[in-house]
């Protein structure tokens, strides 16, 4: 078995694929990871290498940016790899491999539920295309620690945008923090807050937009909490066009009282932080709108339509999709699960500390308080497109290259552009 960049296994018989074939059939499988998921599938798979010789599942790890831009160039050049994990569900749909002919449909409608239509087409499509392997939900992490050093009581349940970052500005002076407060530099990450503040994000033909009065309240607020000190400059200022940065080691180091992020952070603080301070979960703020909600997503795994091996890749994904397969693979690599029968019957997740114990079911807990309309982008094929104009038009505010005013006009230019060339 190869351990290097590739990681070769091979998957167990039980999909009626001839045993003996003269050659095995290469599946390659790209796959980044948040923690040690990559490393845990490897695991799962190579059990059955002993078994079949007839799907070799070459895992290429990747970081995640090799994700979200090699792999769409690749797909288009059609030289992509067979399986991927992705997080650009919708958007990469035209180059998906339909499941549906190999596998038992109603078992994936079952266990899956309305996560399939993240991956589809739009309303009339109803092929299976993606097994949800990791539910996530954006959220906030504190330094209890931070904040029982400066004598700041945390804001409690219910607690305003406006509440958490005066308390986070309080502890902040008051223990000589770097920050009080960071949001990762992600469309998707600012886009449950600014739902919080009124958002709609979608015109009334169901058609994607940003500009509105509450996505312009929101911007305007967080243009403000930049330029007074509240939030940490440098995670939205210190990278150019809609590049990806979060502000998780800053928090880890113990310079960040109040840090908004999501659900795949929780092995990394465990891990990281260990006994250096005390951490919690304390989900979405409220916002003036009267929302307090998050942004649902995560990751998938998904086959393309260009493989030449269908059924194989479609052996693989269903083999993860199985209820003792998926649950092993959740509890190993603590995400909180999309696969109904396994959230059902609850997770214990191994390894966890108390902290990250406490830690996944804070995220769990939220997930009523999330918007239909957070469910509704997560799944919209543009929203990519308007991730990434998220992204530069707040930090061209956020700098002083734009006013927030001139970033909104801009920003529906540049959604009308994308839709048009999509089209």
């Amino acid at each position: 078995m190869k351990k290097h960049i590739l990681l070769t296994t091979t998957l167990a018989a039980g999909f009626g694929l001839a045993a003996g074939a003269a050659a095995a059939q290469e599946v390659r499988f790209m796959c980044y990871s948040d923690g040690n998921e990559c490393e845990v599938y490897e695991d799962v798979l190579s059990r059955f290498e002993a078994d079949n010789p007839d799907i070799d599942v070459e895992i290429d790890v990747v970081a995640y940016q090799a994700i979200l831009e090699n792999l769409p160039v690749q797909l288009a050049a059609g030289t992509g790899p067979d399986i991927a994990k992705v997080t650009d569900l919708g958007g990469l749909n035209e180059y998906y491999l339909d499941l549906a002919p190999y596998v038992d449909r109603d078992y994936w409608a079952e266990s899956f539920g309305d996560t399939l239509d993240w991956y589809r087409a739009g309303a009339d499509d109803d092929g299976i295309y993606g097994m949800h392997s990791q539910l996530t939900i954006t959220g906030a992490f504190a330094n209890a620690t931070l904040f029982e050093q400066a004598g700041v009581e945390m804001p409690g349940e219910g607690a305003t945008w406006d509440d958490w970052a005066a308390a986070s500005r309080a502890v902040a002076e008051a223990t000589d923090a770097s920050f009080p407060m960071a949001i990762d530099r992600s469309g998707h990450r600012v886009a449950g807050p600014a739902i919080s503040y009124g958002a709609q994000l979608f015109d009334d033909e169901g058609n994607g937009q940003l500009v509105d009065e509450g996505f312009t309240a929101f911007s305007q607020q967080f243009v403000d909490w930049h330029e007074d000190g509240t939030m940490a400059r440098d995670v939205w200022a210190g990278q150019g066009g809609s590049t990806y940065q979060d502000a998780a080691q800053e928090f880890i180091n113990g310079e960040l009282v109040f840090y908004y992020s999501g659900s795949w952070q929780v092995n990394r603080m465990d891990e990281q932080v260990g006994d250096f301070f005390d951490w919690q979960v304390v989900g979405s703020p409220c916002g003036p709108a009267g929302a307090c909600s998050g942004m649902p997503g995560g990751a998938g795994i998904v086959g393309f339509e260009q493989t030449e091996h269908p059924e194989a890749v479609a052996a693989v994904i269903d083999y993860l999709a199985q209820e003792d397969v998926y649950a092993e693979v959740t509890a190993r690599t603590r995400n909180l699960p999309a696969h109904l029968g396994v959230a059902s019957g609850g997770v214990e997740f191994e390894g966890a500390s108390d902290a990250a114990q406490a830690a996944l079911n804070a995220f769990a807990a939220d997930l009523p308080n999330v918007s239909p309309i957070a469910f509704a982008y997560q799944g919209y094929a543009g929203n990519r497109a308007m991730f990434g104009i998220t992204v530069e038009r707040l930090s061209q505010a956020i700098v002083g290259e734009l006013s927030v005013e001139d970033a909104m006009t801009r920003m529906a230019a540049d959604l009308e552009s994308a839709m048009a060339e999509s089209q």
